[in-house]
Formats: C-alpha cells, sequence, structure tokens
C-alpha cells in the first residue's frame, strides 16, 4: 500500500513539472505582442498600415485586451498549479501517515510474544482528492489504533498490584444483545440505555436472528442509540431425525457464531458482553464488568465473567452483600463477558447446537474459571422459548436482581486472582464447622449464624442434599452449578453455607453427569 502510495506521489509530481514544461514553450512560442499579423503593423509607428488614426486607436483596445486575456490564463493556469499542489500534498501527508503507522505496527509486532491474526479494519473516509473531470475518495485503512491503545493500558496495569484492579477507561466494552422474535426485546433494551453510563464506551449491537418484521421494527425504533445487524441465513439446519426437535438450539449456534464473528472480526473489539433479548439488566451492570475487565485480563485461569448466580434465588443469598463476588468453574452465561483471544480459541470448533453445555466441557473449559455475583446483575424474563420453560418456573423467574450500585471500580479486586483467591477460600470452607443437613432445616438443634459446612461424597449425595437445601443439583461434566472447586455457597435459613466435597478435593468426576 505504501509503494503504491509513493507511486501516485511521483506522478503527481511529473505531472506537475511536465505541465509548467508544456505552459512555458506555449508562451515562447507565442508571436510578440506588437506583431500580431504578417503585415498587419501593430507596432509603434505603424499607423499607415492600419488606416490612420482609427487604426491607432483600434490597435491600442486591441493590445490592451491581448494583455488582459493573457493576464486571465496565466492566472487560471497558476490557480491549477496551486491545487495539483495541495492534491500532491495531502498524498504526501498520508504516504508520510502510513510510514509512521506502519513503523508503529511494526515495532508492536516485535514486543508481543503472542501475536493475534490481523483484524479486518473498518474503514475510514481520507482526504478527498478532486480532479477536472473525475471526483473520487480514497479510502484509508489504518491498523487498529485504538485496539493497541487499549492493550498497551493493560500492560500498564500489569507492572503493579494495584494495577489489577484499576480499569482503563479507556476499553470500549461493547454490548451484543442476542435477539430473534422477542418484541419483549424492549424491556432490555430500555434497561440497558437506561443504564449505559456512555454510548462511547458502551455501543450496543442488537444482532436479529429470525427474520422477524414486527421485533426488527422494535430494534429500529431505538434508531442511532444502537446498531441493529441481522444474521443473513434463515434457513433451516440439516438434522438428524431425532434431533428435528432441536432445530431452535441449532439456529442459536449458528446465530451466536455469526454475530461473534461480526463483533471481533467486522466491528474488532477486544471483548465483548454477551445479552439475550429475555434478560434485564441491574442498574450497576456495566460499573460490573468495566471493573472485572482488567482481572479478566490478568488472569489466564479465567474465561469469563458473569452476572449471573445460579443459585440467585431471593434466600439463598445474602442481601446485605452485594458487592460479593467468586470465582466459579460452571459457565453461567446469562450476561457474559468474553475476550477476542478466548473467542480465537472456540470458533474454529463451534458447536452445531447446544453451545452453552458445550462450553461446560473439560476440553473447551480447560480448568479455567468464571467470575460471579452473589446477587445477579441479570434476571431473565422469557418463560417461552426453545427451552420451553426448562428450570424457569422452578428457579429463574425467583433470581434476586441487584438494586444496589456498587462502586466496583473504586475497590480492590485482587483477592479474586487465584494465587489469592484459593488459599483464602479453602482456609474459609475447610474451617467452617462440619454439619448435618438435618440440623439446618426448621426445628433443627444448631445454634449460631454460620458459616458452616456439609459434606457431599457421590453424584448421589450431592444431588440429595441440594434438594434438600433447595439450590440446583445438576452437574455438568461434574461441576455443580456456581460450584468452586467442588463447592457451593448459598444462604440457608440466614446461614452462610458451604455444600463441599472432603478436604483435599483435587479434580471432577466427569461421569458425575
Amino acid at each position: 500500500m505504501v509503494r503504491k502510495k509513493g507511486s501516485l506521489i511521483l506522478c503527481g509530481a511529473f505531472l506537475f513539472v511536465a505541465w509548467n514544461a508544456l505552459l512555458l514553450l506555449f508562451l515562447w512560442g507565442r508571436p510578440p505582442i506588437g506583431r500580431l499579423g504578417e503585415g498587419g503593423g501593430a507596432e509603434p509607428g505603424a499607423g499607415e498600415e492600419w488606416g490612420g488614426g482609427k487604426a491607432k486607436v483600434g490597435g491600442a483596445k486591441e493590445l490592451a485586451g491581448e494583455v488582459i486575456r493573457l493576464a486571465e490564463e496565466v492566472e487560471s493556469e497558476l490557480e491549477t498549479q496551486k491545487k495539483l499542489l495541495k492534491q500532491i500534498q495531502s498524498h504526501r501527508e498520508l504516504w508520510e501517515q502510513w510510514k509512521e503507522l506502519g513503523k508503529r505496527e511494526s515495532e508492536d509486532t516485535k514486543d508481543e510474544k503472542n501475536t493475534e491474526e490481523p483484524k479486518k479494519p473498518q474503514q475510514i473516509p481520507a482526504i478527498p482528492v478532486s480532479h477536472k473531470t473525475v471526483d473520487e475518495v480514497l479510502m484509508v485503512t489504518p491498523p487498529q489504533l485504538v485496539m493497541k491503545e487499549q492493550e498497551r493500558e493493560v500492560k500498564k496495569m500489569a507492572e503493579n498490584e494495584e494495577g489489577r484492579t484499576k480499569p482503563s477507561p479507556q476499553i470500549i466494552i461493547p454490548i451484543l444483545v442476542i435477539a430473534c422474535d422477542r418484541v419483549t426485546v424492549k424491556r432490555s433494551l430500555d434497561k440497558l440505555i437506561q443504564y449505559r453510563p456512555s454510548a462511547e464506551l458502551y455501543p450496543i449491537i442488537v444482532s436479529q436472528d429470525c427474520g422477524h418484521a414486527d421485533t426488527a421494527r422494535v430494534i429500529g425504533s431505538y434508531g442511532s442509540q444502537i446498531t441493529h445487524i441481522s444474521q443473513p441465513d434463515l434457513a433451516d439446519i440439516p438434522v438428524r431425525p431425532d434431533h428435528r426437535k432441536f432445530q431452535g438450539y441449532y439456529k442459536i449456534a449458528r446465530h451466536y457464531r455469526w454475530a461473534l464473528n461480526q463483533v471481533f472480526n467486522v466491528f474488532a473489539y477486544s471483548t465483548v458482553v454477551i445479552v439475550e433479548d429475555d434478560l434485564e439488566v441491574a442498574p450497576d451492570f456495566f460499573e460490573y464488568f468495566r471493573a472485572l475487565y482488567p482481572i479478566l485480563r490478568l488472569d489466564p485461569t479465567l474465561w469469563c465473567i458473569s452476572a449471573w448466580n445460579d443459585n440467585g434465588r431471593d434466600g439463598l443469598v445474602d442481601p446485605g452483600k452485594a458487592d460479593l463476588l467468586y470465582r466459579t468453574d460452571f459457565f453461567p452465561g446469562l450476561g457474559w463477558m468474553l475476550l477476542k483471544e478466548v473467542w480465537a480459541e472456540l470458533e474454529p470448533k463451534w458447536p452445531k447446537a447446544f453451545w452453552d453445555d458445550w462450553m461446560r466441557h473439560p476440553e473447551q473449559r480447560k480448568d479455567r474459571s468464571c467470575i460471579r455475583p452473589e446477587i445477579s446483575r441479570t434476571i431473565t424474563f422469557g418463560r417461552k422459548g426453545v427451552s420451553l420453560g426448562q428450570f424457569f418456573d422452578q428457579y429463574l423467574r425467583y433470581i434476586k436482581l441487584n438494586t444496589e450500585f456498587v462502586p466496583f471500580t473504586k475497590a480492590d479486586l485482587s483477592y479474586l486472582v487465584r494465587e489469592k483467591y484459593d488459599e483464602t477460600f479453602e482456609k474459609e470452607v475447610y474451617s467452617a464447622p462440619l454439619v448435618k443437613v438435618e440440623e439446618l432445616q426448621q426445628g433443627g438443634s444448631l445454634k449460631g449464624s454460620g458459616p458452616f459446612r456439609v459434606q457431599y461424597s457421590s453424584r448421589d449425595s450431592f444431588k440429595v442434599l441440594a434438594r434438600n437445601l433447595r439450590v440446583m443439583d445438576d452437574l455438568k461434566s461434574g461441576v455443580p452449578r456456581a460450584g468452586y472447586r467442588g463447592v457451593v455457597s448459598f444462604i440457608s435459613r440466614g446461614r452462610r453455607i458451604y455444600l463441599a466435597p472432603p478436604e483435599g478435593w483435587t479434580k471432577y468426576d466427569t461421569s458425575w453427569s
């Protein structure tokens, strides 16, 4: 590209010199002003050949007119040359910018140990270049300077321990809303826009599948407040006969893949927060993700930030601990942050269906964890959907949404880094008194406010205890919902309870599913 720009500038310079040479030849080739014709005598003293006094007066007028015409021609040519010079100068400036950007890109590449694949940049218009017969606008495609600046901010934070908890105000965190045929997406978008502190730092991208016209009109009514994109492939997906009833899950996986590729490869963002069209967010939703972005970026044992607590029902969470955060080995979804690097890892093997359960497989998780809150920053209001209300009536409709704004960006969140977290967490869990589930139930003899520990030793014992304590009892690849190192933390009758495996736990048993 730089070589092409250089050639263009050299051609412009050559044309400028050639034009001036032709102009000089033209002027030199003209006859002297006083000799306009072969026999015409326009020079002083040749009045007889022009016909006396009248001829003298007429000759003077002709001479003045010729001088004025020549002056106008010269002025016109000078103006043309001025325009050409400006165009050449503009090309030179663009060339210099490209050389400088290329130099910076080269230096940044040398400093990076793990280089990413080239990002597909957005095109921005540069200086318009007009010609006598053709008007054209050059399209300049610069490197993603915003992305580089974000990475530099993160590197600065890594230089000291305090930096782990100081989010960069320059990081752009887009919100991707996955939509289909729910006109109630309005409820989700209204809250996102209401609580969004900055449209520039939190652009909202609504990706719609299904081609539902009424939903498209609702989304379109928000105008420039959001960006509306549409998944182009609406065809049914060929599936085996016993999976025909799961066609919706196949389409959702296809939509997620397309939408995330748009965010990372077309819009070229470095991270994204994904919500669906049936989620309502809390007042500190944006604050929560901005504060935790540096932790996600700096701790390689994390791979997502989630706004959701699977056991976040009213009565199972501490209402006075809105600022309490946990690590969890269970992928929660339902409002979650993903990095471009993780997507680059997942996208080539993205599943054809059931993407969320696929995320919970050991091959994808790779012993990495997510961050979750004590009190959820999202709730779902979509009972109807491809899951046909699975868990909704029993669990999801009772999830408590946080209403208190917590200034997470002003807090020290470095305790969530695994080196610090694990030691403190295990000490707290296994120093808690071991009790039986009967002691925790109504009429039990247990005294004190806790915390207490209830121990399970098998898949079946976990399920029995979870049901008795009213927490979700399903496991995915051996990982309990909201669990970390096998431990599920929740509130029961006002006491903190740890449903935990025996001390010395080392790994999950994937047959517990």
